[in-house]
Protein backbone atom coordinates (compact mmCIF):
# COMPACT_ATOMS: atom_id res chain seq x y z
CA UNK A 1 0.00 0.00 0.00
CA UNK A 2 1.41 3.35 -0.99
CA UNK A 3 2.01 6.18 1.47
CA UNK A 4 -0.64 8.38 -0.13
CA UNK A 5 -3.42 5.88 0.55
CA UNK A 6 -2.14 5.26 4.07
CA UNK A 7 -2.33 9.02 4.72
CA UNK A 8 -5.93 9.13 3.44
CA UNK A 9 -6.81 6.17 5.65
CA UNK A 10 -5.28 7.80 8.73
CA UNK A 11 -7.22 11.00 8.04
CA UNK A 12 -10.48 9.11 7.51
CA UNK A 13 -10.01 6.99 10.64
CA UNK A 14 -9.23 10.07 12.75
CA UNK A 15 -12.29 11.84 11.32
CA UNK A 16 -14.43 8.84 12.25
CA UNK A 17 -13.05 8.76 15.80
CA UNK A 18 -13.72 12.49 16.27
CA UNK A 19 -17.22 12.14 14.83
CA UNK A 20 -18.08 9.21 17.11
CA UNK A 21 -16.77 10.97 20.22
CA UNK A 22 -19.27 13.79 19.65
CA UNK A 23 -22.21 11.63 18.58
CA UNK A 24 -24.26 10.16 21.44
CA UNK A 25 -26.65 8.28 19.12
CA UNK A 26 -24.94 4.93 18.43
CA UNK A 27 -26.78 4.45 15.14
CA UNK A 28 -25.33 7.72 13.79
CA UNK A 29 -21.72 6.87 14.65
CA UNK A 30 -19.13 5.76 12.07
CA UNK A 31 -18.15 2.72 14.15
CA UNK A 32 -15.14 2.13 11.91
CA UNK A 33 -13.21 -1.10 11.79
CA UNK A 34 -10.08 -1.07 13.93
CA UNK A 35 -6.89 -0.42 11.90
CA UNK A 36 -5.32 -3.80 12.78
CA UNK A 37 -8.49 -5.61 11.70
CA UNK A 38 -8.62 -3.56 8.50
CA UNK A 39 -5.01 -4.44 7.70
CA UNK A 40 -5.77 -8.10 8.35
CA UNK A 41 -8.79 -8.05 6.03
CA UNK A 42 -6.75 -6.51 3.23
CA UNK A 43 -4.08 -9.17 3.73
CA UNK A 44 -6.71 -11.93 3.76
CA UNK A 45 -8.24 -10.74 0.48
CA UNK A 46 -4.81 -10.66 -1.13
CA UNK A 47 -3.90 -14.09 0.26
CA UNK A 48 -7.00 -15.80 -1.16
CA UNK A 49 -6.88 -13.68 -4.33
CA UNK A 50 -10.45 -12.53 -3.69
CA UNK A 51 -12.10 -11.09 -6.78
CA UNK A 52 -15.77 -10.93 -5.76
CA UNK A 53 -16.09 -9.22 -2.38
CA UNK A 54 -19.23 -7.98 -0.63
CA UNK A 55 -19.23 -5.62 2.33
CA UNK A 56 -22.41 -5.07 4.34
CA UNK A 57 -21.90 -1.80 6.24
CA UNK A 58 -20.16 0.93 4.24
CA UNK A 59 -20.42 3.72 6.82
CA UNK A 60 -18.01 6.52 5.80
CA UNK A 61 -15.90 4.12 3.75
CA UNK A 62 -12.94 3.37 6.02
CA UNK A 63 -13.11 -0.42 5.69
CA UNK A 64 -14.30 0.02 2.11
CA UNK A 65 -10.99 1.68 1.18
CA UNK A 66 -8.98 -1.21 2.63
CA UNK A 67 -11.08 -3.79 0.78
CA UNK A 68 -11.02 -1.75 -2.42
CA UNK A 69 -7.22 -1.53 -2.39
CA UNK A 70 -7.05 -5.33 -2.16
CA UNK A 71 -9.51 -6.01 -5.00
CA UNK A 72 -7.78 -3.41 -7.16
CA UNK A 73 -4.68 -5.59 -6.87
CA UNK A 74 -6.49 -8.89 -7.53
CA UNK A 75 -8.43 -7.54 -10.50
CA UNK A 76 -11.66 -7.89 -8.57
CA UNK A 77 -14.71 -5.88 -7.59
CA UNK A 78 -16.23 -4.80 -4.31
CA UNK A 79 -19.95 -4.34 -3.67
CA UNK A 80 -20.50 -2.26 -0.53
CA UNK A 81 -24.01 -1.96 0.91
CA UNK A 82 -25.44 0.39 3.51
CA UNK A 83 -28.90 1.68 4.42
CA UNK A 84 -27.49 5.20 4.83
CA UNK A 85 -27.24 6.80 1.38
CA UNK A 86 -25.70 9.95 2.88
CA UNK A 87 -22.86 7.97 4.43
CA UNK A 88 -22.31 6.25 1.10
CA UNK A 89 -21.99 9.62 -0.63
CA UNK A 90 -19.28 10.47 1.87
CA UNK A 91 -17.58 7.12 1.21
CA UNK A 92 -17.78 7.81 -2.52
CA UNK A 93 -15.81 11.01 -2.00
CA UNK A 94 -13.08 9.21 -0.07
CA UNK A 95 -12.91 6.45 -2.70
CA UNK A 96 -12.51 9.06 -5.42
CA UNK A 97 -9.80 10.82 -3.47
CA UNK A 98 -7.96 7.51 -3.09
CA UNK A 99 -8.37 6.64 -6.78
CA UNK A 100 -10.35 3.49 -5.95
CA UNK A 101 -13.88 4.40 -7.06
CA UNK A 102 -13.53 2.33 -10.23
CA UNK A 103 -13.44 -1.01 -8.38
CA UNK A 104 -16.36 -0.37 -6.02
CA UNK A 105 -20.12 -0.41 -6.45
CA UNK A 106 -21.89 1.42 -3.63
CA UNK A 107 -25.48 0.30 -3.17
CA UNK A 108 -27.95 1.83 -0.71
CA UNK A 109 -30.27 -0.80 0.70
CA UNK A 110 -30.95 -3.49 3.27
CA UNK A 111 -28.04 -5.91 3.53
CA UNK A 112 -30.16 -9.04 3.63
CA UNK A 113 -32.27 -7.97 0.68
CA UNK A 114 -29.20 -7.16 -1.41
CA UNK A 115 -27.56 -10.48 -0.50
CA UNK A 116 -30.68 -12.29 -1.68
CA UNK A 117 -30.24 -10.77 -5.15
CA UNK A 118 -26.75 -12.23 -5.59
CA UNK A 119 -26.27 -15.46 -7.54
CA UNK A 120 -25.57 -18.22 -5.00
CA UNK A 121 -21.99 -19.37 -4.59
CA UNK A 122 -20.39 -16.39 -6.31
CA UNK A 123 -18.80 -14.43 -3.44
CA UNK A 124 -15.18 -14.97 -2.46
CA UNK A 125 -15.36 -12.96 0.77
CA UNK A 126 -18.45 -11.60 2.55
CA UNK A 127 -17.66 -9.00 5.22
CA UNK A 128 -20.45 -8.26 7.71
CA UNK A 129 -20.19 -5.02 9.68
CA UNK A 130 -23.79 -3.86 10.08
CA UNK A 131 -26.55 -4.28 12.66
CA UNK A 132 -25.55 -7.61 14.16
CA UNK A 133 -29.04 -8.47 15.40
CA UNK A 134 -30.19 -8.61 11.77
CA UNK A 135 -27.78 -11.40 10.75
CA UNK A 136 -29.87 -14.42 11.82
CA UNK A 137 -32.76 -13.11 9.72
CA UNK A 138 -30.40 -12.92 6.75
CA UNK A 139 -29.05 -16.44 7.30
CA UNK A 140 -30.45 -17.92 4.08
CA UNK A 141 -28.75 -15.23 2.03
CA UNK A 142 -25.54 -15.14 4.10
CA UNK A 143 -24.89 -18.86 3.79
CA UNK A 144 -25.83 -18.98 0.11
CA UNK A 145 -23.58 -16.18 -1.14
CA UNK A 146 -20.03 -17.61 -0.68
CA UNK A 147 -18.51 -20.06 -3.14
CA UNK A 148 -16.96 -23.33 -2.01
CA UNK A 149 -13.85 -22.24 -0.12
CA UNK A 150 -15.36 -18.77 0.27
CA UNK A 151 -15.18 -16.80 3.50
CA UNK A 152 -17.50 -14.93 5.81
CA UNK A 153 -15.87 -12.37 8.13
CA UNK A 154 -17.95 -10.84 10.93
CA UNK A 155 -16.71 -7.78 12.84
CA UNK A 156 -17.35 -7.09 16.55
CA UNK A 157 -17.36 -10.78 17.41
CA UNK A 158 -15.72 -10.09 20.80
CA UNK A 159 -16.90 -6.57 21.62
CA UNK A 160 -20.52 -7.56 20.89
CA UNK A 161 -20.25 -11.32 21.33
CA UNK A 162 -23.83 -11.64 22.58
CA UNK A 163 -25.18 -10.03 19.40
CA UNK A 164 -22.96 -12.13 17.10
CA UNK A 165 -23.67 -15.37 19.03
CA UNK A 166 -26.87 -16.32 17.12
CA UNK A 167 -25.04 -16.16 13.77
CA UNK A 168 -22.09 -18.02 15.23
CA UNK A 169 -24.43 -20.76 16.42
CA UNK A 170 -25.95 -21.09 12.94
CA UNK A 171 -22.46 -21.39 11.44
CA UNK A 172 -21.26 -23.85 14.11
CA UNK A 173 -24.29 -26.08 13.61
CA UNK A 174 -23.94 -26.17 9.82
CA UNK A 175 -21.49 -28.92 8.80
CA UNK A 176 -20.64 -26.98 5.65
CA UNK A 177 -18.69 -24.35 7.61
CA UNK A 178 -15.47 -24.28 9.60
CA UNK A 179 -15.38 -21.40 12.08
CA UNK A 180 -12.73 -19.61 14.13
CA UNK A 181 -12.50 -16.44 16.22
CA UNK A 182 -9.54 -14.08 15.88
CA UNK A 183 -8.55 -11.63 18.61
CA UNK A 184 -7.92 -8.77 16.22
CA UNK A 185 -9.58 -5.36 16.54
CA UNK A 186 -12.94 -5.89 18.22
CA UNK A 187 -12.92 -9.56 17.28
CA UNK A 188 -13.23 -11.12 13.83
CA UNK A 189 -15.32 -14.25 13.36
CA UNK A 190 -14.14 -16.16 10.30
CA UNK A 191 -16.05 -18.95 8.59
CA UNK A 192 -14.87 -20.83 5.51
CA UNK A 193 -17.22 -22.93 3.40
CA UNK A 194 -15.72 -26.41 3.53
CA UNK A 195 -18.79 -28.37 2.50
CA UNK A 196 -21.25 -28.42 -0.38
CA UNK A 197 -24.07 -25.92 -0.62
Amino acid sequence: MDSGLRAVLRELYDEGQSHDAGTPDRTRRRRNLEPDAAEFLRFLLLAVHARQVVEIGTSNGYSTLWLADAVARTGGRLLSVDLDAEAQREAEGWLGRAGLAGVVELRAGDGGEVLRTLPPGTVDVLFLDAERTEYPGWWDAIQAAPRDGGLIVVDNAISHADEVAPLRQLLDEDPGWTVTLLHIGKGELLAVRTGAH
